[in-house]
């Protein structure tokens, strides 16, 4: 098993070739659903899909000096907004902080594993326990009262219009992201640009009930699955690293994902150190040879 063919697989996978690019929103919900989840425009260094790489069909394109004038940021911005309006995918800060597009029927295993059983109103528990921030508290407490709305009536409503309350704003409402709590659902660019968010219970209500019925174990396992099917190799530390898990908990998963033969776990691959997780749908893995270097 060499790493160029990994390489190659990967590449594939993440349309990272002219022949395979996305040019339009439905090959834009395809592709997000092939892989599970995507950035938009942040190259994970563990190695994610991205949604502007496959629209230009080149791995790590550069940033161009026009940007506002080139079809493929312009085609990328556009899939970001119009697909999480239409509901087509979930967009949020999942990982590392970082906006994802997240096919609807993995976005569960998400929830589950950021909350668990909890509902919307439990968000006070949160507070109380100390695992939220005042200030975002108190946008959940306006979310609650009246939901969905626009970034300008929730700063209002939460008395923080003032410029200087800006960054206190956008650190709390991450926070809320990447908890689960709300979810942006659409960007207004008229009469003047504006979000609105929406707490994710009200939007999602099935995926969220999903979410709720799975356990952690359970949910950990699809989510990696789920990557590796798409990003085809991987390593232990790696995933750990992504998904911000502790070793015991990612090797537990992984043992039982080998069990079941969803992925093979050490693999020799020539020029690279260490052994490697490569995923049992890859072509690469179904060789007689990754057969014989995996086992």
């Amino acid at each position: 098993m060499t790493a160029d063919t990994l390489e190659r697989l990967r590449a594939r996978a993440f349309r990272r070739l002219p022949s395979l690019r996305v040019t339009n929103e439905r090959a834009a919900v395809g592709f997000v659903e092939a892989v599970g989840f995507c950035s938009t425009f942040y190259r994970f260094p563990e190695g994610v899909a991205c949604l502007w790489e496959a629209v230009v069909g080149r791995s790590s394109p550069r940033w161009p000096r026009r940007s506002h004038h080139d079809a493929g940021i312009g085609l990328t911005w556009e899939l970001k907004d119009t697909l999480p309006s239409k509901k087509r995918v979930y967009y949020g800060k999942l990982l590392k902080g970082r906006p994802l597009l997240v096919a609807l029927e993995l976005f569960p295993a998400f929830y589950a594993q950021a909350r668990g059983r909890q509902r919307a109103r439990d968000y006070r528990d949160e507070y109380a326990a100390g695992r939220m921030s005042h200030t975002a508290r108190r946008l959940m407490d306006a979310l609650a009262r009246e939901h969905p709305q626009y970034t300008r009536g929730l700063r209002a409503n939460t008395f923080m219009l003032e410029p200087s309350k800006t960054r206190e704003f956008e650190r709390a409402m991450a926070e809320l992201q990447q908890g689960l709590w709300v979810v942006k659902t659409e960007e207004r660019y008229e009469p003047t640009f504006s979000y609105r968010w929406d707490l994710v219970e009200a939007w999602l209500p099935e995926a969220v009930a999903e979410g709720r019925r799975l356990s952690r174990a359970r949910a950990l396992e699809r989510l990696l699955e789920r990557y590796m099917r798409g990003a085809i190799f991987s390593n232990e530390r790696l995933l750990a690293r992504l998904f911000g898990l502790r070793p015991e908990e990612v090797a537990r998963a992984v043992g039982r994902l080998v069990a079941t033969r969803a992925l093979r776990a050490d693999c020799v691959v020539d020029g690279w150190p260490g052994r490697w997780l490569v995923h049992a749908g890859s072509s690469t893995s179904r060789s007689r040879e990754a057969r014989r270097v995996c086992e």
